[in-house]
C-alpha cells in the first residue's frame, strides 16, 4: 500500500494480508540502502499468524518517493509519522542496523507510539568504516560488494537455493543514488546511549554471533544500557540477520 507523509508518498508492504489497525501491529524497519524485501519471509510470518504488518520502503528508498534521510532522527520522525497516517495508535517497531537505531531513536523521542522494540544487529555506537563510507559515496558497486562480504555469517541457514550474499549485493547495487551513503553517515554519526537509557518498552536484541558489521558484543553493552532488555544471539549468523536466519528470526519475533 501506499502512504503520503510530508517527506513524499511512501511504500508499505503488508505480508500480503490488508493492512488493519486494530490487529497487532509490527512496524518492520530495513537498513541503509535496502528496502522492504529484507523482511519477505517475516513479514508473510507475521502477518499470516494475526499481526498488521507494515514493512516500509524509508522515504529514497526502495519504491518510495522523497530523499533519504540525513541523520538517525529523521528516520525516527519518519516512522511516528507513518504510525499515525495508517491510524495506529502504538506498534511493535523492529529496526536492522540503520533501522534498529532509528527504533531505538522513535522509541526515546515518541514512546507512546512504541509499544514493543526489537532491535537487529545493532549498538550504541555503529561506526562505518572509511574505506564503506567511500565507496557508498563514489562506487555504489564497491560498496555492495563490500557488505555483501562483510554482512553474512556462515553455517546452515537461509533460503534453500538461494545465495544470501548475492541477494545482498543486488539489492544495495539497486538502492536509489544517494540512499546508501546517506544511511551509513547517519549510522557513523549516531550515539544512542542516551536513548538507551530513556526507552521504555519490553526490548529484545538478536544479535549475529558472526557479525563483523556491528559485533555481538556491542550489542550486549547496548542490551546493558536498556531498562530490562533481553538478548537472543543467533550464532553463525552474521549482520543480515533476516537472510542468514529468516526462520530463527521470525520465531523471535512471534515469541518475543
Amino acid at each position: 500500500m501506499w502512504c503520503d507523509l510530508d517527506a513524499g508518498r511512501v511504500f508499505v508492504a503488508t505480508g500480503g494480508v490488508p493492512f488493519d489497525p486494530a490487529r497487532p501491529v509490527v512496524l518492520l524497519v530495513h537498513g541503509a540502502g535496502a528496502d522492504h524485501s529484507v523482511w519477505a519471509l517475516q513479514s508473510r510470518g507475521l502477518a499470516r499468524r494475526g499481526c498488521a504488518v507494515l514493512a516500509c520502503d524509508l522515504p529514497g528508498h526502495g519504491r518510495s518517493g522523497g530523499t533519504a534521510p540525513a541523520t538517525i532522527a529523521a528516520v525516527a520522525d519518519r516512522l511516528a509519522e507513518l504510525l499515525a497516517a495508517v491510524g495506529a495508535a502504538r506498534a511493535t517497531v523492529v529496526g536492522h542496523s540503520m533501522g534498529a537505531l532509528a527504533a531505538l531513536d522513535l522509541a526515546a523521542r515518541h514512546p507512546d507510539r512504541v509499544g514493543g522494540l526489537v532491535l537487529l544487529g545493532a549498538a550504541a555506537r555503529m561506526p562505518v568504516h572509511p574505506d564503506l563510507l567511500a565507496a557508498a559515496r563514489d562506487d555504489l558497486p564497491r560498496a555492495a560488494a563490500m557488505i555483501a562480504a562483510w554482512g553474512h555469517g556462515g553455517g546452515a541457514g537461509g533460503v534453500p537455493g538461494l545465495y544470501p550474499p548475492a541477494l545482498t549485493r543486488r539489492l544495495v547495487e539497486a538502492s536509489p543514488p544517494g540512499a546508501l551513503a546517506a544511511g551509513l553517515a547517519a549510522c557513523d554519526a549516531y550515539d544512542g546511549t542516551e536513548a538507551a537509557a530513556r526507552v521504555r518498552a519490553p526490548t529484545l536484541l538478536l544479535l549475529g554471533g558472526a557479525d563483523r558489521m556491528s559485533p555481538a558484543k556491542a550489542g550486549q553493552a547496548l542490551a546493558g544500557l536498556i531498562p530490562g532488555a533481553r538478548v537472543t544471539r543467533l550464532e553463525g549468523a552474521g549482520h543480515m540477520l533476516m537472510a542468514d536466519r529468516p526462520e530463527a528470526v521470525l520465531d523471535a519475533l512471534l515469541t518475543r
